[in-house]
């Protein structure tokens, strides 16, 4: 079971037996208890992608982050050289679909927001260990971004999402904070 593969597998299929009022409910308490770190509202500047089912919902985190006069990046990937840039939006027509139906910022109505000026990054993962280790979907987009991030970084993950273990490589940067339905992990 330490195959990262075989991991992110059996919790696709873990996620989409999640019924569509569990999904909201833990969204929605994830999304509170989120509110509720000092991180969250320290921060001016979040970074975090747009989410797609069965991903934790980040519409409603975008929006309370635009209520709250926060900065919202998302970022956006370039495919031939693996790598992500974070993109400031201030509405949802400003995205786009592109690969595997991910929602993007679209480039020429949006600007790219520096790493050194993100306050909080939200980071994705389909799988976590409660020492803040996450396994991606297997692009290593974020692996290769976090290493020049130096703000905070918290995970969201449905309780469902904590694994006992996986292997660590060497690249692997561990969150500060996995916020679940549950409560708050924090990391050593």
């Amino acid at each position: 079971m330490n195959n990262k593969n075989s991991i992110r597998k059996q919790m696709k299929e873990t996620l989409s037996r999640l019924t569509k009022p569990q999904y909201e409910d833990y969204s929605y308490k994830i999304a509170c208890h989120l509110f509720e770190d000092e991180a969250w509202k320290q921060a001016q500047v979040i970074g975090l992608t747009v989410s797609k089912q069965p991903e934790v919902d980040t519409f409603q985190i975008i929006r309370k982050a635009w209520e709250s006069g926060k900065q919202v990046v998302v970022p956006k990937c370039d495919p031939q050289v693996k790598r992500l840039s974070f993109r400031a939006i201030n509405e949802f027509s400003q995205l786009e679909s592109v690969f595997y139906g991910l929602l993007e910022p679209i480039g020429e109505l949006t600007k790219e927001v520096d790493a050194c000026k993100i306050d909080l990054m939200i980071v994705p993962g389909l799988a976590y260990t409660r020492e803040g280790y996450r396994l991606g979907f297997g692009g290593g987009y974020y692996d290769r971004y976090l290493q020049n991030y130096h703000g905070e970084t918290i995970s969201l993950a449905f309780n469902e999402q904590l694994v006992p273990y996986f292997q660590v490589e060497e690249h692997d940067i561990p969150v500060s904070r996995i916020i679940t339905n549950h409560g708050i992990i924090k990391i050593k």
